[in-house]
């Protein structure tokens, strides 16, 4: 029933607007929008498995299905139909089944489904769900992880005492476990576990003989203890396990070679791991060795796809494109042709590496899923599989472009810079400021806005424009780039930011006397160390889910070890680099009306800094506002509360910057 409305919803949107012009879509068309995910090419290169994200406003939900395309085809089928989502599409080894996982009974099991449709078989029933899966090359096996279960110890003791948790002490560890995959009978396999101990499973692959899987480990699930990561292999058939890669850092994603002799893998090789440092693709012999880097000549984070006959296949930013590098064994890397400003979500391989399945997306175009070819004949030709950017037909979209200026000390930053679809030069339009979270991440200049908390298209259509500005630390442009807010926190990050308001307001683009700034996490971050900085330009701040005290946030986060990598020490080491990059330093300094939104049980950036940011502005007389949404984490990941925070910040900026009342009704306090 779902699917069947947003059909028409489309169709009625479409068709009202064709007859009276394009329309400014709502924050719920927004939100509807279906979205491409994960594109998985076949063995044969000839058909794409792909998820398709959208919208169940009648449970609150995102959910998934997933759908299949043909080389030689007009319209993808969809595969599976069933509550809950279907995710992680993979293709058995023949392309004769397409495997996926499902929470449509409630727990996480493994699926069967033909490409030529019918109805899925279940692969899996185990109690705690399954992870990460991966086919064995014959075929006849399916490798997937799942979370130890409860102890009898552990029943026991919630039992006896009702349930507590010893913090760092009651862990449940992830391994790895083997099923055969019985396409005649009817009842699920009984999987075989191949790893235990006092370690957790993060990511592995089969080897080509299917004798063996690399994988790597951690002491335990603690994200803060992810620089332990090694590298071991276990034998299928007796479960013997030996360590390949063991050091100080991380080394994880192992991909074997295509004869089995060596495998790449993602590396720190073995130097001090820091958030902002890059990591390397290394490659070791199968038996045992010395490993050696190959990706040194790529200043940015790779991140390993595959290995084909060809060379080692990685992906990395390049400024504001993705680009997809073929690199050798001796270090040289050649770039797979792709637009030069996409952006991908995600890249497959078929058999012989003669095609890519991928999803692009870009300035002008909506995300849609391609095959790439690579043959001789058609070097790297894309072929468009998807018509998703249908969906935005009538619609009136701002348009996006790249700009660059210089920070306070010279360095040379660069955004994205959204205008209203019907901009005049020469005039000076209302500025608002979107600060993204990370600090290592990058805005780019996508079609449309997704559906975060920030209504960009509403407010395009009000005549403002609007600023990302990628500020130091950002990935695309290098480590030397990213490691420039080291122990430089907030500061930095303020020049930049200003900066680019006065590149605009240079320009005659923006009107100084109606600006707001926002941004979620580390763009929280920054816009509530704007909101006490000593220059204060903003007429409206919102804080999403952002740092106010960087020692409340040390003891309380779930990834201490950023913090120490950032400020380069712990609070009772250096109180003065805490104390220089809190905003609640100077709290006394601010005056800019400010709006917290905060997760009620976000881990990250846990809740006590929305509080003390919020308890600070009261005690100085500033206008504020805190937002608690309950029952989520550090993103809102449910549809009715993105839309909530797309009303609450409207009417935030609408209230301080255009001097308007509230028009909506969401927030009941008003």
């Amino acid at each position: 029933m779902k699917k069947i409305l947003s059909a028409m919803l489309v169709v009625l949107v479409v068709g009202s607007v064709g007859a009276q012009g394009p329309k400014v879509p709502t924050y719920e068309q927004i939100i509807d929008l279906k979205r491409p995910g994960a594109a998985v090419i076949s063995p044969d290169g000839e058909m794409v498995a792909f998820t398709v994200t959208e919208t169940n406003w009648d449970e609150n939900a995102y959910e998934t299905e997933i759908y299949l395309a043909r080389f030689n085809s007009v319209d993808p089928v969809q595969l599976t139909r069933a509550k809950k989502s279907s995710t992680s599409p993979s293709w058995s080894p023949d392309g004769a089944w397409v495997a996926f996982v499902s929470d449509r009974t409630d727990k996480r099991q493994l699926y069967l489904i033909s490409p030529k449709g019918g109805e899925a078989r279940v692969l899996t029933n185990v109690d705690e769900g399954v992870g990460a899966f991966e086919w064995s090359p014959d075929g006849r096996r399916i490798a997937f992880t799942m979370t130890d279960p409860l102890s009898d110890a552990r029943k026991d003791r919630d039992k006896k005492f009702g349930a507590f948790e010893v913090v760092d002490q009651d862990w449940r560890m992830t391994h790895l476990h083997v099923i055969d995959v019985n396409l005649s009978g009817s009842e699920p396999a009984k999987p075989r576990r191949l790893t235990g101990g006092s370690f957790t499973v993060g990511g592995f692959k089969w080897s080509p003989d299917g004798h063996s899987i690399a994988f790597d480990h951690r002491i335990d699930p603690n994200l803060a203890n992810g620089d332990s990561a090694d590298i071991s292999v276990v034998n299928v058939n007796d479960g013997a396990v030996r360590k390949l890669v063991a050091r100080p850092g991380p080394d994880s994603n192992p991909v074997w070679s295509p004869d089995g002799s060596q495998l790449a893998f993602s590396t720190n090789q073995s130097k001090p791991y820091r958030s902002f440092s890059n990591s390397r693709i290394a490659i070791v012999p199968s038996s045992g060795g010395e490993s050696r880097t190959v990706t040194d000549a790529i200043d940015e984070q790779p991140g390993l796809l595959d290995w084909g006959p060809d060379g080692i296949y990685v992906s990395a930013l390049e400024g504001f494109s993705s680009r997809v590098y073929l690199v050798t064994t001796d270090g040289k890397f050649t770039q797979v042709s792709l637009p030069p400003d996409a952006t991908f979500g995600g890249v497959s391989f078929n058999r012989d590496f003669s095609r890519m399945g991928v999803t692009l997306s870009g300035a002008k175009t909506f995300p849609e899923v391609y095959i790439v070819h690579k043959g001789a004949r058609d070097r790297n030709a894309l072929r468009p599989l998807t018509k998703f950017n249908d969906q935005l037909i009538g619609w009136e979209i701002g348009n996006r472009e790249t700009i660059s200026w210089k920070s306070a000390d010279g360095t040379p930053i660069t955004g994205v810079l959204h205008k209203p679809a019907n901009f005049q030069e020469g005039r000076k339009y209302p500025l608002l400021v979107i600060i993204h979270g990370g600090p290592t991440a990058i805005s780019r200049p996508y079609r449309v806005a997704g559906a975060g908390p920030y209504p960009i298209e509403q407010w395009l259509a009000k005549d403002a424009i609007i600023l990302e500005p990628n500020y130091r630390g950002s990935a695309g442009f290098g480590e030397k780039f990213r490691s420039l807010n080291s122990r430089n926190l907030g500061v930095g990050d303020a020049w930049d930011v200003l900066s680019g308001v006065d590149h605009l307001i240079a320009q005659g683009l923006a009107d100084p006397n109606r600006m707001g700034v926002m941004g979620w996490s580390q763009g929280g971050y920054i816009s509530a160390f704007l909101a006490t900085h000593q220059r204060q330009p903003f007429k409206a701040i919102s804080v999403g889910a952002g740092i106010s005290n960087w020692m409340t946030y040390y003891v309380n986060t779930d990834i201490h070890q950023f913090t120490r990598h950032y400020l380069g020490a712990t609070p009772w080491d250096d109180p003065a680099i805490y104390a220089k990059t809190s905003p609640m330093t100077t709290i006394k300094q601010a005056k800019t009306p400010t709006l917290i939104q905060h997760g009620e049980f976000d881990t990250r950036v846990p809740t006590p800094n929305a509080y003390e940011l919020y308890q600070g502005l009261q005690d100085v007389g500033v206008p504020v506002k805190l937002i608690i949404y309950k029952g989520f984490g550090h993103g809102l990941n449910k549809p009715k509360a993105a839309r909530a925070a797309m009303e609450h910040n409207f009417d935030w900026f609408n209230r301080y910057v255009w001097g308007e009342k509230p028009m909506t009704t969401s927030d009941a306090s008003r």
